[in-house]
């Protein structure tokens, strides 16, 4: 009975990692392994200064009291608050794992979970770095069709939302540990002014401490779980099988560039030269643009980054929206380049 209780309080992304470091360790040949190893290792540090970033920025935030102020200022729910999330999401130069303790912090605050859908949405498809990237590697006219494409996604996810929550629907998105009720509270709008300098107070100060630990442990746990499993992807699903899947043109290639997008994609930086030797082998620019899209949106470490924070039916709900949203885009930008 007592060892029950005990396994049920174990942290299910804890316990994954055990079992798949353990997997990993004993059922693969020890130079997979060791490929496995590196590969999680050099994520990892590669994304431990936005870690850490994000994490300081979430604590400074909650610390001098700013989160009222951004809940006051996201606090609509109408489709100018979504346009605007959408759009500062899309052009953003945030990560798909750097910006989760910022949703966080703004779910927490209050902030309505359209807009924040939103900005989730459109973040992780394009940022500053990835247009000019996207120009050198496809196109100028591609890079700003996956712009409007991101834009237009979060738009599109915003507003079914909003729809969704009118009908009595996500009224208490965030999990339990997450935070005591999330968006599912009232938005904590308050007239008092941050304390940006947090460091004068001695209790603003161990607020600080306490959501900057708080925070990198938690993210730091699932980005491992993320990296981990994005790495025996990386080994046994490489780009040239992808490319076997989506090279030939077809009636069923957008359907089927979702599909494949959802669970093949690696990173947007990663995706340039994939889509550019797609397209080469004589892949359609409407395909192309939805598997860019949907794998963006659903690439390991954003997934898991959403499925810690949210609950079961809204991790879905981002999956469908990323789904559709990407369909619709990739069809609208086929029309547009057979003109």
């Amino acid at each position: 009975m007592t060892l029950g209780r005990g396994i049920n309080k174990i942290d299910n992304a804890v316990l994954a990692i055990v079992l798949i470091a353990i997997s990993i360790a004993f059922g693969l040949p020890r130079s997979e392994a060791l490929e496995s190893l590196y590969f999680t290792a050099d994520s990892l540090l590669g994304i431990s200064p936005f870690l850490i970033a994000s994490a300081a920025a979430a604590a400074y935030l909650s610390a001098a009291g700013a989160d009222k102020v951004i809940g006051r200022v996201f606090s609509g729910h109408g489709w100018k608050v979504i346009a605007m999330a959408s759009l500062f999401g899309a052009l953003s130069p945030f990560c798909s794992c750097g910006v989760i303790p910022i949703i966080a912090a703004l779910l927490a605050a209050g902030v309505p979970l359209p807009a924040v859908m939103a900005f989730w949405l459109a973040s992780p498809i394009m940022d500053p770095e990835m247009f000019v990237l996207t120009v050198g590697g496809l196109s100028f006219e591609f890079a700003v069709a996956k712009t409007l494409a991101a834009i237009a996604i979060g738009m599109f996810g915003g507003l079914a939302t909003r729809a969704v929550q009118k009908a009595g629907g996500f009224t208490a998105p965030l999990k339990a540990e997450v935070s005591g009720c999330g968006s599912s509270c009232k938005p904590q709008i308050s007239d008092e002014k941050p304390l940006w300098t947090y460091w004068k107070d001695a209790g603003r100060r161990q607020d600080f401490n306490s959501t900057f630990m708080t925070t990198v442990l938690f993210l730091g746990k699932w980005l491992l779980l993320a990296f981990m499993l994005e790495s025996l992807m990386v080994m046994y699903l490489p780009a040239d099988t992808v490319a076997q899947w989506l090279g030939n043109d077809s009636t069923f290639a957008l359907p089927l560039a979702v599909i494949a997008g959802v669970p093949a994609y690696m990173n947007g930086y990663a995706a340039i030269p994939l889509v550019s030797g797609l397209m080469e082998s004589g892949m359609a620019p409407g395909p192309a643009l939805a598997f860019m899209t949907a794998g963006a949106v659903t690439s390991i470490p954003a997934a898991i980054a959403v499925f810690a924070l949210v609950k079961r039916p809204v991790f879905l709900w981002y999956l469908l929206l990323a789904g559709t949203g990407s369909l619709m885009v990739g069809q609208v930008f086929q029309v547009y380049m057979s003109l």
